[in-house]
């Protein structure tokens, strides 16, 4: 369990989204396909941002309210997202989503580029695989 690192069950080329993108046509997209959440990301795929189902509703919420017109992502996303190494640990992962809130995870190369994700439910699903014997 302990030689588990990140690559070994991130999900490889995840989508993502840009900063200009719609917010209604992000909100399509977490529907068609069944996710919490999506990492922003600029021109060369670094990640620059993370725009959730929570963000999405408050938005469309206050947007209601004072009949605003085209929301864009990076009116709502979260800046600086918290992003982990293709090389760390699954363990030390694990126990970092014990003290943090975020339940999806960008993976990142060395020039912050995103090259995966991890779900809370991916690590859960290592850990227990690995406990089993495979």
């Amino acid at each position: 369990m302990a030689g588990l690192l990140v690559k070994d069950v991130m999900i490889k080329h995840p989508m993502s989204i840009p900063a200009d993108m719609d917010l209604t046509l992000v909100v399509d997209t977490l529907l068609q396909y069944r996710i919490t959440g999506l990492p922003v990301v600029d021109n060369e795929t670094r990640v620059i941002g993370f725009v959730s189902e929570q963000d999405c509703l408050r938005q469309l919420l206050v947007s209601s309210y004072h009949s605003e017109g085209a929301v864009r992502v990076e009116q709502v996303m979260h800046g600086d997202p918290l992003t982990v190494d293709v090389e760390e640990s699954l363990v030390d992962l694990a126990e970092l989503m014990l003290k943090q809130k975020p339940k999806i995870y960008p993976v990142v190369d060395e020039k912050r580029r995103l090259i995966g994700l991890l779900t809370r439910g991916h690590v859960l699903r290592a850990l227990r695989d690995s406990r089993r014997g495979g």
